[in-house]
C-alpha cells in the first residue's frame, strides 16, 4: 500500500497491512510517539515526510525484515536492548536461562556468558544482581560493540572479552557458565523462514549437526568452573536428550533439563563435580 499525507493516526492504526501489534510498533517508531501518545493523537494527520517514512518501514516488514531490526530494539527480561543484523534478536525463551542462572548465583559469584551477542544474558544478570561479577565473550567485534552499548544503557557492570570460546580466558574460573550457542543444524528448513533469514547465520547454526558448539562448551567448561559450579546451556527443541548425554559423559552431576513457557525442554545443565 501507499501511505498518503493527511491520513489520521487512528486510520493508520486500523488500515496498515500488518498485524495490530506490528502496526502500533511501526507507527510509534515512525512518528516518535509512545503507546499512550498513539491513543491521544488519534486525530493527528501525518505529513509527507512521516507518510514516506512509515511507508518505507511497512515495506521493509512486508519484505520479511524483523521488526526488532527495523526499530533497532527488543525488550528482554524487562530491559531495552539495542539490536541489529550483527546479533541475534533476544527471545523470551532465553529468559529461562537467565532465571536459572540467577537462582544459582551466590552473593558475589562469578558468571561467564559465552557467545554473548547483544549481551542479553550477561546484562540481564548484572542488572538484576549488581553484586555478581559478570564477564561475557564473543568472537564478533560488532556484537561486542552492541553488547557494550547495552550494558551502558542499562547501567550493568559487565566485562567483555573478544574470544573464540575459551581461548582468551587463560585459566580463569567461574561459579557459573551460561551460553545460548549456535545449535541449529546446517540445512535446517527453519533457517530459510521468518526472522531467521535476516539474523547472523554464525549465531544460529554451527554449520554441522547442531551439536558441535554444545560439545565444545561441555568439554571446555570444566576447566573454567569451580568445584560445584554450574554449566547451563540453551539448545534446540529436540536436543535435550543429546545435551544431557554430553553432560553426563563429561562427568557433570545433577544433570537435568528445564522447560520453557511453551513446555519445551529448552535449557540443560549440570554441576562440575
Amino acid at each position: 500500500m501507499k501511505i498518503g499525507a493527511g491520513t489520521t493516526v487512528k486510520a493508520l492504526q486500523a488500515g496498515l497491512p500488518l498485524d495490530p501489534l506490528e502496526n502500533r510498533i511501526l507507527l510509534c517508531h515512525a512518528l516518535g510517539l509512545t503507546r499512550v501518545g498513539l491513543i491521544t493523537n488519534g486525530e493527528r494527520v501525518v505529513n509527507e515526510d512521516e507518510a514516506a517514512r512509515l511507508d518505507a518501514l511497512v515495506a521493509r516488514r512486508q519484505a520479511g525484515e524483523p521488526i526488532a531490526y527495523i526499530v533497532g530494539q527488543r525488550e528482554f527480561f524487562g530491559l531495552p536492548f539495542q539490536v541489529g543484523p550483527a546479533v541475534l534478536i533476544p527471545r523470551p525463551d532465553t529468559e529461562l536461562l537467565v532465571e536459572l542462572a540467577l537462582e544459582r548465583l551466590a552473593p558475589g559469584a562469578r558468571l561467564l556468558d559465552m557467545g554473548t551477542g547483544s549481551g542479553a544474558i550477561a546484562v540481564a544478570v548484572a542488572h538484576t544482581r549488581p553484586d555478581a561479577v559478570v564477564s561475557a565473550l564473543d568472537l564478533s567485534e560488532e556484537a561486542l560493540t552492541i553488547a557494550r552499548a547495552n550494558a551502558a544503557a542499562n547501567g550493568a557492570s559487565v566485562r567483555f572479552l573478544r574470544s573464540d570460546w575459551f581461548a582468551a580466558l587463560h585459566g580463569e574460573v567461574f561459579d557459573l557458565v551460561a551460553s545460548n550457542p549456535p545449535y541449529i543444524a546446517d540445512g535446517d528448513e527453519h533457517l530459510a523462514q521468518g526472522d531467521l533469514r535476516f539474523e547472523p547465520s554464525g549465531a544460529l547454526t554451527d554449520f554441522g549437526d547442531g551439536l558441535s558448539a554444545l560439545r565444545t562448551l561441555v568439554a571446555g567448561a570444566r576447566a573454567h568452573l569451580v568445584a560445584g559450579g554450574w554449566l547451563l546451556l540453551e539448545h534446540g527443541y529436540d536436543q535435550a536428550d543429546a545435551v544431557r548425554a554430553l553432560l553426563s559423559e563429561a562427568g557433570y552431576a545433577e544433570v537435568q533439563s528445564w522447560r520453557d513457557l511453551g513446555g519445551i525442554e529448552r535449557v540443560s545443565g549440570g554441576r562440575r563435580g
